[in-house]
């Protein structure tokens, strides 16, 4: 897998799923209701390490990723996190405009990230030499739309409302969040994961023009942040939504491949972007949940599509809690030809 990223076309598509370790594998909730919430699992290293090792174990996917959260900088950065209960994360208090974004205070008394660094060196030490282990950070742009905020919502409202009215205050709320999230991807690396992915999850709710600044811009200063810091990582942008501005996203930002949600047409994809660019993705999450012929068509005209291309198959966004085994087991039998490791 990491030979894929890094530009040289495998035979067979290395695999891995966005959020591969989680709801739908019996042995994490189990774990779960013996440990607690998300965010205690998250913070735990000898859970959050099992957790990343599961889906290995179970599947043996071809990559590992962190068992985290993409919300874990704002605690780094002043907020309080936690979680609610069927609501999904909240955040305190929510950035309504500059003097809150001002008066944001990283927090004292030790490095409120050391847990995550202790999981990836625990997970580094058990996994399969073949397997390529990748941490992660969320994208400036999705990460201020919940600091803003104070949790998710369907149109990032407030975050676009802030970018338009105080362009200045959103700066800074993005340089402070650019700056921990190079530091955080650097001592993940240093720590021991090989490559690390950008998730951008709300980049589709930006027009071109706001995408330039919000999306391509802060992330090309954390690739060339991060590259500065640790020369031999390798990147990963996927700015979930973009549709007709990756290919000025694969362009500018440096990353060294590119993540392609479920909406992208691959054959379109495949002819507009860089043509050694590595890709990743494209699997709708609901072809997956419903299984039989309708997902091997979708698996077959992907990897169709990314032929002599570099190509790490993956899903378009997270797998679902409700995908059942079996349908996991069908795209790995699928990709590689009958043979589920």
């Amino acid at each position: 897998m990491l030979a894929a990223l890094r530009g040289q076309v495998q035979p067979t598509p290395p695999i891995w799923f966005m959020r591969q370790a989680g709801r739908y594998l019996p042995e994490y909730r189990e774990l779960r209701a013996q440990k607690g919430g998300f965010l205690a699992l998250a913070m735990d290293p000898e859970a959050a390490a099992e957790i990343t090792l599961q889906p290995i174990r179970r599947f043996g996917f071809d990559g590992a990723i962190l068992f985290s959260d993409i919300l874990t900088v704002p605690m780094a950065l002043g907020q309080e996190l936690w979680f609610e209960t069927g609501e999904g994360p909240r955040l305190a208090p929510p950035l309504t405009g500059r003097s809150a974004i001002e008066a944001l205070t990283p927090p004292s008394g030790g490095d409120v990230l050391a847990p995550i660094y202790a999981t990836v060196r625990r997970v580094a030490a058990a996994l399969p030499p073949e397997t390529t282990f990748l941490g992660f950070a969320g994208s400036p742009w999705t990460v201020a739309t919940y600091m803003i905020a104070g949790q998710g919502s369907k149109d990032q409202h407030a975050a676009r409302t802030l970018a338009y009215g105080d362009p200045p205050a959103m700066q800074t709320l993005v340089d402070r969040i650019v700056a921990v999230t190079i530091d955080y991807l650097a001592r993940q690396h240093e720590a021991g994961v090989a490559a690390v992915q950008l998730f951008d999850s709300w980049a589709g709710s930006l027009s071109p023009q706001q995408f330039e600044r919000w999306v391509i811009a802060p992330n090309a200063a954390i690739v060339a942040g991060l590259r500065a810091r640790c020369p031999d990582v390798v990147i990963i942008g996927f700015p979930k939504g973009a549709g007709g501005k990756l290919p000025a996203y694969a362009r500018e930002t440096g990353v060294d491949a590119l993540g392609i949600d479920e909406t992208v047409d691959p054959a379109w994809a495949h002819a507009v972007l860089p043509d050694a660019m590595p890709v990743q993705g494209n699997l709708d999450p609901i072809a997956l949940l419903t299984g039989g012929g309708q997902l091997d068509a979708a698996v077959d005209r992907i990897v169709a599509a990314f032929g002599g291309r570099p190509h790490v198959f993956n899903l378009g966004h997270g797998i679902l809690p409700a995908t059942p085994i079996a349908h996991v087991e069908q795209v790995l039998a699928r990709v590689r030809g009958g043979a589920v490791r």
